[in-house]
């Protein structure tokens, strides 16, 4: 008996498990980016797991699969904790200038900002304030307790809204010299203002 040919589309070595826990992971990272969008752009109140499902190309009883309810899925949505763990992660002597480039490669690269939907709290009555709370906690708070010298908290304060700052004018008006400019120019140029208020000269 001839032996059937192996799944063109399977990772050599991969077992069904690991594909099928690889495409949960990526639909969950679809739901998950979906969700980010439109709250970027519409008010918590209005936002349907129908129309998360929809953005995300999968089906609404999916999204309940995968995160139980609209109120768990935008738990995890207003969170950055993961986000600022990749946005700080890099030495002190240097984090100026990877802030900017990963904040700029993600919008991008992957159309996703790891801090800017803190500007939409407003649109979101009480579930703004619980991202305004983690914000502070998560991202604000982190990077002051990297901080040396004095003043750590209005540093890390100033450093973080300098780099919305950019985000703003890059992710939301997107400015055509901003966008036109490679990302590595943009990075050398706006680098040092970043790094100023992490190690003052």
């Amino acid at each position: 008996m001839t032996p059937s040919p192996p799944d063109a589309g399977a990772q050599p070595g991969a077992t069904a498990p690991a594909l099928a826990r690889r495409d949960a992971e990526a639909t969950k990272a679809a739901i998950i980016r979906a969700a980010r969008y439109l709250l970027a752009r519409h008010a918590h109140a209005d936002i349907t797991l129908k129309a998360v499902a929809e953005r995300a190309g999968v089906s609404a009883p999916l999204v309940l699969k995968y995160f139980g309810n609209k109120e768990a899925l935008f738990a995890r949505v207003m969170s950055f904790e993961a986000d600022a763990e990749a946005l700080l992660d890099a030495p002190l002597a240097e984090l100026g200038h990877h802030m900017v480039r990963h904040l700029l490669t993600g919008q991008a690269e992957h159309g996703a900002d790891p801090i800017l939907r803190i500007v939409f709290a407003p649109l979101h009555r009480e579930q703004g304030d619980i991202l305004r709370a983690n914000f502070r906690t998560q991202v604000a708070d982190r990077l002051r307790e990297r901080l040396e010298g004095p003043d750590a908290g209005v540093r890390a304060e100033l450093a973080v809204g300098t780099l919305l700052g950019l985000g703003v004018m890059y992710g939301i008006a997107r400015g055509p010299h901003l966008r036109g400019t490679p990302i590595a120019e943009i990075t050398e140029r706006y680098a040092p203002t970043v790094q100023r208020f992490l190690t003052p000269p």
